[in-house]
């Protein structure tokens, strides 16, 4: 497993932040933001939470939760993803995720190549594929994704025709067949495409 950074500037408190289920057709966006130690991030064996087994995440989502500074996690909801576009609804995940911590860091350290910010919000940095190089970044990774997937195994007892239990919201096609058969639920987000894609003829027989 690669060795993170700990911490980018030293002396500076940095919150990591990362989302959840941006690609989902169902569901909540869901964002974390983790400020930890230097020494809790280097003892920690954190990684990218899609490079983890999911015994493996929530495993550390105990430890991150239990000896983290500060942490806390954030949804936007799908009526709110259609309204304000998905994008958009990432940044404010990551937003009111922390305006939510327990007293506000120096610098937040964002994964991906951009992000909005607010009046009320430090400065920041942004890191591409930053869930793999900064220790804070894969926990909040950690968090976003665990927190995102217990929403959904909790719905999937509601409506349990799409599979959610095991696809979470993202758009495999047995999840596409079953909203063609269906229709959507009050989870789906209305401004995504989610119909099957059409059959060409390299298609394989069934």
């Amino acid at each position: 497993m690669p060795r993170l950074m700990d911490q980018v500037v030293r002396g500076r408190v940095e919150a990591g932040c990362d989302e959840a289920g941006r690609g989902c057709l169902a569901g909540p966006v869901v964002a974390a933001a983790v400020v930890l130690t230097s020494e809790v991030a280097r003892t920690l064996p954190l990684n990218d939470s899609k490079q983890l087994t999911a015994m493996q995440r929530d495993n550390l989502r105990r430890e991150v939760e239990a000896r983290a500074v500060t942490w806390a996690v954030a949804f936007v909801s799908p009526e709110e993803i259609d309204k304000m576009n998905i994008l958009q609804a990432s940044f404010e995940a990551m937003r009111r995720a922390v305006r939510k911590l327990a007293g506000q860091p120096d610098h937040l350290l964002i994964d991906g190549n951009r992000f909005v910010s607010a009046p009320d919000m430090p400065e920041h940095s942004c890191f591409v594929k930053g869930d793999a190089k900064v220790a804070s970044i894969a926990a909040a990774s950690i968090l976003a994704k665990t927190h995102r997937d217990e929403f959904m195994l909790d719905a999937a007892q509601t409506y349990p025709e799409y599979g959610w239990c095991t696809n979470m919201g993202y758009p495999t096609v047995a999840h596409r067949r079953a909203l063609t058969f269906h229709g959507p639920t009050p989870l789906h987000r209305s401004t995504f495409k989610w119909a099957p894609p059409a059959p060409t003829l390299f298609d394989p027989t069934e």
